[in-house]
């Protein structure tokens, strides 16, 4: 049997990696645009849809959040105090609401986009990642 778990430490270490970004990421998002990582997300995926909307079951799965937590999310998201976001009802099918990036929504999320990209920058600089993806591989 086998007992060399090299692999195990690499992936523990590319884990602790993504941690401390994500907990970076949340600091700064919070500190600078009073967002959560989540609600960077949701700002993210909406950007990215037709329309800039998106019914909140598929935002649901994609931001992998209970439907009551992603609809609390989205409410504080549209509240006039944010205004990142408007609820639209589907015209087809009623019981269906959307949620859609408004052009304050879009103004924070590019904003947002620019911390995003310094932090990913100055953490992923001092790591060779594509290296401890290959190691862990091989192990594997």
């Amino acid at each position: 049997m086998n007992t060399n778990h090299d692999f195990m430490d690499h992936w523990l270490t590319i884990d602790s990696i993504q941690n401390k970004i994500k907990k970076e990421l949340e600091n700064v998002l919070q500190a600078e645009y009073s967002l959560s990582l989540k609600e960077f997300y949701v700002l993210y995926y909406l950007s990215k849809a037709p329309d800039k909307k998106l019914r909140l079951q598929q935002l649901q799965e994609m931001i992998g959040l209970s439907q009551s937590a992603l609809s609390r999310l989205v409410g504080n998201m549209e509240a006039n105090s944010c205004g990142a976001l408007e609820k639209h009802v589907c015209t087809d099918d009623r019981r269906g609401s959307y949620t859609r990036l408004t052009d304050l929504g879009e103004k924070k999320l590019q904003r947002s986009l620019v911390s995003f990209r310094e932090i990913l920058k100055s953490y992923l600089s001092t790591v060779n990642v594509e290296g401890l993806m290959k190691q862990l591989i091989e192990e594997l």
